[in-house]
């Protein structure tokens, strides 16, 4: 399958022969199984105190059964306050956890090799996909082919303006627009807990080499740079919902040509 190639002031600048692996079928249950799996390995462990609850001076008097008394641990002293209320075990009020959560516990997902493969060439090939960009919400009704190959001009880019114009001569920008009311910072709740604005998520640049990129993509909400080697099923389809607006350069396509498809090596083993 041929596609445009795009300059960075817009202009087409001849075609290129996308490589086998955008030609993998979309598997969205595997991609979605690759999507939790991968998102696993950046939860943060949950642990307790060991003593929580426990810091307390409560002692059971063990009183012999008929005496209409709890064995349950009571608080010593006297004067009130807390004289005589249950403490030091798990069904009071301010006491331990029955069963915490404890760092032992192994929050890493493991998946195969080849099935980790086989989704990300299934996700590379659905930003292939017109349907599959447009019924994930993007604004890409302009925007004539898919995916949108560009030259590698674009990697040398460090300023969010000229960034800015290439996506207006390729017709990105009015996706990026479609975020612009989500900026509005919260208050309350997600603002003490770090999330006073939550952004979605527009085009990505595939690039080989985005050290100069990175700089201009990150003051506009919603892109995302990453290079071809360091390609994720978790920057493709954000939430496993397939297929993200995706733009490779020239260079980037030429990466993932070297990906081996494992559906594609099958098909090809049966000819």
């Amino acid at each position: 399958m041929k596609v445009p190639v795009y300059s960075t002031s817009g202009s087409k600048e001849g075609e290129l022969e996308l490589p086998l692996v955008f030609s993998t079928p979309v598997r969205s249950d595997l991609i979605h199984k690759a999507y939790i799996h991968l998102e696993s390995h950046g939860f943060q462990r949950q642990g307790r105190y060991p003593n929580a609850g426990m810091d307390v001076v409560a002692e059971s008097n063990n009183p012999p059964t008929g005496h209409h008394a709890a064995r349950v641990a009571r608080m010593r002293g006297g004067g009130g306050g807390r004289q005589g209320q249950g403490g030091g075990v798990a069904m009071v009020r301010k006491g331990r956890q029955a069963h915490p959560p404890v760092v032992e516990k192994v929050v890493y997902k493991l998946l195969n090799k080849k099935e980790n493969r086989l989704a990300l060439c299934s996700a590379i090939a659905a930003t292939a996909s017109a349907h599959l960009v447009k019924l994930r919400g993007h604004k890409s009704e302009k925007i004539e082919s898919f995916p949108i190959v560009i030259t590698d001009q674009v990697e040398s880019i460090s300023k969010s303006k000229e960034l800015s114009r290439v996506f207006e001569s390729l017709h990105v920008y009015d996706d990026i627009r479609r975020l612009e009311s989500r900026i509005k910072r919260r208050s309350g709740k997600p603002q003490l807990r770090g999330r006073s604005t939550k952004v979605g998520k527009s085009i990505l640049l595939v690039v080989k080499d985005a050290k100069n990129l990175s700089k201009a993509a990150g003051s506009i909400p919603g892109v995302d740079v990453v290079e071809a080697k360091n390609l994720s099923v978790i920057d493709l389809v954000p939430g496993a919902i397939p297929a993200r607006l995706t733009a490779y350069s020239k260079g980037a396509i030429e990466e993932i040509g070297k990906l081996k498809s494992p559906h594609l090596e099958l098909m090809v083993a049966l000819q």
